[in-house]
């Protein structure tokens, strides 16, 4: 059975502080969920109380219906990586993955399998305090994805990953999504969480913000977005293009940006001008773009703009 991560009017408080408030959200299985929000907008925490690391303080989290401390043989149903180092230094890749095998009866054959797919064979049984943070994260990985579970958790999976290793993490996810599982990722990486992820949940200063596809997300940005429109008679397309509510700028000669009218009316005018055109494109906002618009006012850390050295003060708290 595929699970499905299930969040329930959890909060979380720590003293005074409340990290998670009310916050409700449900990660289906077969497709890749990214978890978005600035530092301390909860994401860790919330990861955390998944995982049994943390008990809510209110609410529930359960994950096929079942608490995390519930589950008879974890790493078989929930594969998890919070902190890629969080590994004895000393020993190797293939012996701290064995090591945990042997909790669960997973035999050493499964230990090599997850080390080949991850990359790391050659390197195997170095010690991993020796690794780099790619080799780090690589092994991570392998370590959530021993058990072959149903459920895969990762916080930040691509970080120090080289290039070739960014490509082979998004196509794992999707793979591991299309086979019916629950694929869960938090990552600050907006334009791979793009090409990764389907569904986003965004959450700010612990609360949710937003719980729908990533396409959604990118279309009501775009929603204003300008349309870019080039021709060798710009002047005269300007001049057709005036009227109330419309707004022409230019940073080229013979392009420009025209905000307040579609695409399809600006060519009708071009057209009724005798005007040419080489160019009628409506520009799309980036995932990025449309993620700062959502959670500008979640911020909790942000840098001062008067900043002029990389110092401890250039951040300031965030009123």
């Amino acid at each position: 059975m595929c699970s499905m991560i299930d969040v329930q009017h959890v909060t979380k408080r720590y003293g005074e502080f409340t990290a998670v408030e009310d916050l409700t959200f449900e990660v289906q299985p077969g497709i890749v969920t990214g978890f978005l929000g600035p530092n301390g907008a909860g994401k860790s925490t919330t990861m955390r109380m998944i995982l049994g690391l943390d008990a809510p303080t209110s609410g529930s989290v359960t994950v096929n219906g079942r608490d995390y401390r519930d589950l008879e043989a974890p790493l078989h149903e929930i594969g998890a990586m919070l902190e890629a180092r969080a590994i004895h230094t000393g020993r190797s890749a293939y012996h701290h993955l064995l090591a945990m095998a042997q909790t669960h009866g997973i035999g050493a054959a499964r230990v090599q399998e997850v080390i080949d797919m991850v990359g790391l064979t050659k390197v195997a049984r170095k010690r991993a305090g020796g690794f780099s943070l790619g080799m780090g994260q690589r092994l991570g990985i392998a370590a959530a994805l021993l058990g072959d579970p149903e459920t895969v958790i990762l916080d930040e999976p691509a970080n120090g990953l080289d290039p070739e290793g960014i490509l082979w993490i998004r196509n794992l996810l999707k793979q591991l999504a299309s086979e019916g599982r629950t694929v869960f990722l938090s990552s600050h990486l907006m334009s791979e969480m793009a090409l990764t992820a389907e569904h986003l949940v965004i959450v700010g200063r612990g609360r949710l913000i937003a719980d729908t596809t990533v396409e959604d997300v990118v279309q009501q940005a775009s929603a204003n977005a300008a349309v870019r429109v080039r021709s060798p008679q710009a002047p005269a397309l300007r001049t057709a293009l005036a009227a109330d509510g419309v707004s022409v700028s230019s940073q080229e000669a013979d392009v420009l940006e025209v905000r307040g009218l579609p695409a399809e009316r600006i060519g009708e005018l071009a057209s009724a001008a005798g005007v040419v055109l080489h160019e009628l494109t409506p520009l799309r906002a980036s995932l990025e773009d449309a993620y700062m618009r959502l959670t500008g006012d979640a911020v909790e850390y942000r840098t001062g703009a008067r900043a002029t050295t990389d110092t401890p003060a250039d951040l300031e708290l965030a009123a």
